[in-house]
């Protein structure tokens, strides 16, 4: 028997694509996500909830997003308390009093779009989060953010989608204008289809503009540290936007079940789950820098994803702009699960024609065609 045509295939069943279904259902279309059950970056990822401004743009679909998680997360703790969300803040440590300035100018760009900021002196952070180590500058306070278990996170968004979303656990071989093809040769159709499979989606569709960075994690045993925040380094926006090589970065979290998760590291090409020594060396020296506790904890578990970034930074959110009915929610780096909400609106707000919730055009697929050289 044929399958029944949809409004809408959503192929990737991440943080993205769950969350594509979830508003797309919203708006009454009916929706198919197909999912080969490959682990993506919602997968490997830490499942930071963080406003980003290296970006205008950027900064625009974060803080909207970060809305839509405050409403999201506490739903989702009531009915799976595993997604484990909580808004515990995130303090961008500040090593230097360079790194203050560049804190001071943060904290200006995140007031200026309405995201509550405190900048702490050295002191302040001190009493904050002892565990640090002494002689640092002081840090910006970003209550607002917070840490999610993305893959439950993704499950929730499917299973408490409104009426009209339907799943199937099957591997897509092809993409074209009738909806798909499966593995086994059958088709599903529709009169969409979102392709939001990550770096996997490359294999169906050739021409996108993305490229493979690879990130490093580790996870410690479970300790009465007393963290609080998210703890991150000013530098870390810098690693985000390196073009080249591997590049490490301070970013600590403290687990709901006592662990701390270690990141962060970016090799840009590489797209192997292999671990590198050298680069898993380099980031846990780094954090041990910040804190130096960690060099006393035990690692129960080490390893990499993969994020899909494209060429200026940007998420590509939108129509295909030579493939009709092909539509693109990929791109986002390691920014997917913070992003993930404002993503699927901005998207449902453009394939049903409504007023989309924020700038479209930064995020228009045909900017980054646009900018590959044949």
């Amino acid at each position: 028997m044929p399958h029944p045509s949809k409004d809408v295939l959503i192929v990737g069943a991440g943080i993205i694509g769950a969350a594509c279904a979830h508003h797309l259902a919203a708006a009454g279309l009916s929706v198919h996500v197909l999912d080969a059950g490959l682990k993506g970056a919602t997968q490997a990822g830490m499942g930071h909830l963080v406003v980003m401004d290296s970006d205008p743009a950027e900064l625009a679909l974060s803080s909207l997003s970060m809305d839509a998680w405050r409403q999201w997360g506490p739903r989702m703790n009531a009915a799976d308390p595993a997604c484990a969300y909580t808004e515990c803040g995130t303090l961008w440590v500040a090593a230097t009093s360079d790194d203050m300035t560049e804190a001071e100018r943060k904290h200006a760009r995140l007031v200026h779009q309405g995201v509550a900021a405190t900048l702490l002196t050295a002191r302040q952070l001190a009493d904050a989060e002892p565990f640090l180590r002494s002689g640092l500058a002081g840090a910006l306070h970003v209550p607002g953010d917070g840490l999610v278990y993305a893959p439950n996170a993704a499950r929730w968004l499917l299973t408490h989608a409104p009426p009209g979303v339907s799943f199937e656990a099957v591997r897509v071989d092809m993409i074209d204008e009738q909806g798909a093809v499966l593995a086994d040769g059958s088709r599903r159709n529709a009169k969409a289809v979102v392709l939001a499979a990550g770096m996997l989606a490359t294999h169906l569709c050739d021409d996108l503009p993305l490229a493979p960075k690879k990130g490093h994690l580790a996870i410690t045993d479970r300790y009465p540290t007393g963290i609080r925040h998210q703890l991150v380094e000013l530098g870390y926006m810098a690693s985000t936007q390196q073009r080249d090589g591997a590049a490490v970065a301070f970013n600590v979290q403290p687990r709901p079940t006592g662990q701390l998760l270690i990141g962060s590291s970016r090799q840009i090409g590489q797209a192997d789950s292999d671990i590198d020594p050298m680069v898993l060396a380099r980031m846990l020296k780094r954090a041990i820098d910040f804190l130096p506790g960690l060099s006393g904890m035990n690692l129960i578990r080490t390893w990499t994803g993969v994020r899909a970034a494209t060429p200026d930074g940007l998420p590509l959110i939108g129509p295909h702009p030579t493939r009709a009915g092909l539509w693109l929610a990929l791109g986002h780096e390691g920014l997917g699960v913070t992003t993930a909400p404002a993503t699927a609106a901005l998207l449902t707000a453009l394939m049903t024609n409504a007023t989309p919730p924020l700038a479209a055009a930064p995020f228009a697929p045909s900017r980054s065609f646009d900018e590959v050289t044949p």
